[in-house]
């Protein structure tokens, strides 16, 4: 079973927690992580964490917002971004790193996702396009179920927590915690987005297993 988790910016400092909380369940690559995860008799998981680009990406944007930078420099100093969350992740987690998606270990492991996307260039160069989008392509491209640890409990609509919107719903007037280009590349790969809450690692590790959990699921014509 192979799911991609992109752990967003935003929970830089309970991220330690969720990642460690991730590899107790569910084992990881290095030989000297907390035991778990193994367990006779149950479907092995592949767990890829996708990082955000948080405060590294942000520091892009104030970049070109001052100096005016190219679509192009903009994009591959965001996804460096993007990698140096990943340095974090596994400074504190100690978690396998990889940067190719052609075979995923069994366990948690973490994408450094610079050499790969600059060889497969899959995605437009625009602010539009963000780690949401591109924990998208990944999870696409590797055939896993996709979820977004991020913040909040979800998507909201005036106050109340949206359980599940398709995407062509998604113009309406709603608290968005997702990149713009995300609902299209949904609905036009048929695949589906779950949100959930990583301050609560339990409510994760509950999505991953495909248990009912406080979360939107965003549905992209499926």
């Amino acid at each position: 079973m192979k799911v991609v988790i992109k752990i967003g910016g935003s929970l830089i400092r309970e991220a330690p927690e969720l990642v460690d909380r991730l590899v107790k369940e569910f084992g990881s690559g290095i030989k000297d992580a907390p035991p778990g995860g193994v367990v006779p008799g149950k479907m092995p998981f592949s767990i890829l964490i996708v990082p955000g680009g948080g405060v590294f990406a942000d520091a892009v944007r104030e970049a070109d917002e001052i100096f005016g930078l190219g679509e192009d420099a903009s994009h591959w100093m965001a996804i460096l971004g993007m990698e140096q969350y990943a340095c974090y992740l596994q400074d504190k987690s100690r978690v396998k790193g990889m940067d190719s998606i052609k075979e995923l270990p069994q366990g948690v492991s973490i994408l450094f996702p610079y050499r790969l996307l600059k060889a497969e260039d899959p995605l437009p160069h625009s602010w539009e396009v963000t780690s949401d989008t591109i924990a998208a392509w990944v999870a696409r491209q590797t055939g896993a179920v996709f979820i977004k640890a991020t913040d909040v409990d979800g998507m909201f609509w005036k106050g109340k927590l949206i359980r599940e919107i398709f995407t062509p719903d998604l113009a309406g007037d709603f608290e968005s915690c997702i990149d713009s280009a995300l609902p299209g590349f949904l609905q036009k790969n048929k695949m589906e987005c779950i949100i959930v809450n990583g301050k609560f690692p339990e409510r994760v590790i509950q999505a991953v297993y495909g248990k009912p959990v406080t979360c939107t699921a965003v549905k992209g014509n499926i």
